[in-house]
């Protein structure tokens, strides 16, 4: 497919973006990539990220000492995967620096990286980039594109909201401005030049998603069933807790299935060693809470199972938006177990006008599963 013959920067790009495009990228590319504004809603797993990373590495003329793009996002995970494709897609553009502050390292690290090798494109979390700007160890007067990546996470939370428009005040006015989600309120959503997928519409192609009825006490043994039955490459399990991950993990553990779990009582290397560990394919299968639950892409997982019901249609979006990414076939199965959890399967429905099934006896395999090679 063409894209006006823009994006040529590595083999990796070339093979993702010809080979893999999505609408989105064909929407938003030629548009960001001519320092338009951008703010782009749709759903997970379309390759937003490609959309920013791809657009500001083709505009970015490296200065050294100089940051030239910000890139601002809501979890220290999604701050270290953005990074990474950030490198990955410059491989051969070895000018280009790129480096990632979030909290919970020592600030001292990353002053020191500003001071002896300044990055062009810096990735971090609003409280981070704030701190470093303030000490004036960072100086963002020369930025030139300025991203907000799930933007409306940001922008919900009244702490981190005013981060970024103090951090925002600090950039230069002329400037290109992209946000990216995939549920944006109407408050964000003036009109500029890039707006994807009417929000009622938003549906999951590619998605099969179907629901169980069972009490709470039969949770652990139809995991056990699905699990035995299904044909997964990799699987999420989505938990509503800390604890709850823990011990289902154990079980999953004490039962022989390969599974790690991630949660937000781990220390962050933890988490980090654990998400890149399950990314490569070491494991089959992830137990985790919302942590994991939004802009995460791991491109083998086909299936995500909704153990705990998540408290609003947004968050089941973002949950099961793990299964079939970049338009690859996915299955989505939650638990309902109590009024409360109808009540949210009603919702997301209603929201996004999709029509969820009860998981019938028989599934066909080819409706959701696709073939990967894992490690051995």
């Amino acid at each position: 497919k063409d894209l006006g013959g823009y994006i040529l920067l590595t083999r990796d790009s070339f093979e993702t973006i010809f080979f893999g495009s999505s609408s989105v990228q064909h929407e938003c590319i030629p548009q960001a990539i001519l320092g338009m504004d951008v703010i782009c809603q749709a759903k997970s797993g379309m390759g937003k990220t490609a959309v920013f990373v791809l657009s500001t590495l083709q505009q970015i003329e490296p200065t050294p000492g100089q940051v030239v793009a910000l890139v601002l996002c809501h979890t220290r995970e999604l701050a270290y995967q953005i990074c990474h494709e950030f490198e990955r897609f410059s491989t051969y553009l070895p000018d280009i620096k790129v480096a990632v502050f979030y909290g919970g390292v020592n600030i001292k690290v990353h002053k020191d990286l500003l001071k002896n090798e300044c990055p062009h494109v810096v990735v971090g979390t609003p409280g981070r980039i704030l701190a470093l700007t303030r000490d004036k160890d960072l100086s963002l007067k020369n930025v030139r594109h300025f991203i907000l990546d799930e933007c409306d996470k940001m922008l919900e939370s009244l702490d981190m909201r005013r981060d970024v428009q103090e951090i925002f005040k600090m950039t230069p006015h002329d400037k290109q401005v992209m946000m990216f989600s995939a549920t944006l309120s109407k408050e964000i959503r003036p009109p500029m030049e890039i707006y994807v997928d009417d929000e009622a519409k938003l549906t999951l192609h590619g998605l099969v998603q179907h629901y169980i009825k069972l009490s709470e006490l039969e949770k652990n043994r139809k995991l056990n069933d699905l699990l035995d039955a299904l044909d997964f490459n990799q699987v999420v399990i989505f938990v509503k807790s800390v604890s709850r991950a823990a011990e289902l993990n154990k079980l999953l553990m004490e039962c022989n299935f390969p599974s790690i779990c991630i949660h937000s009582g781990m220390s962050q290397e933890e988490r980090l060693t654990r998400y890149k560990g399950f990314k490569e394919g070491h494991k089959r299968i992830l137990v985790a809470t919302d942590l994991v639950g939004r802009g995460i892409d791991i491109e083998r997982v086909n299936i995500v199972i909704n153990y705990d019901m998540p408290d609003s249609a947004d968050t089941y979006l973002h949950r099961v938006g793990r299964a079939g990414r970049f338009g690859t076939k996915g299955l989505a199965i939650t638990f309902v177990s109590s009024a409360s959890d109808s009540d949210v399967l009603n919702q997301v429905q209603e929201r996004f006008e999709v029509d969820i099934k009860e998981l019938p006896e028989q599934i066909d395999t080819s409706t959701y599963s696709m073939f990967f090679c894992l490690p051995s």
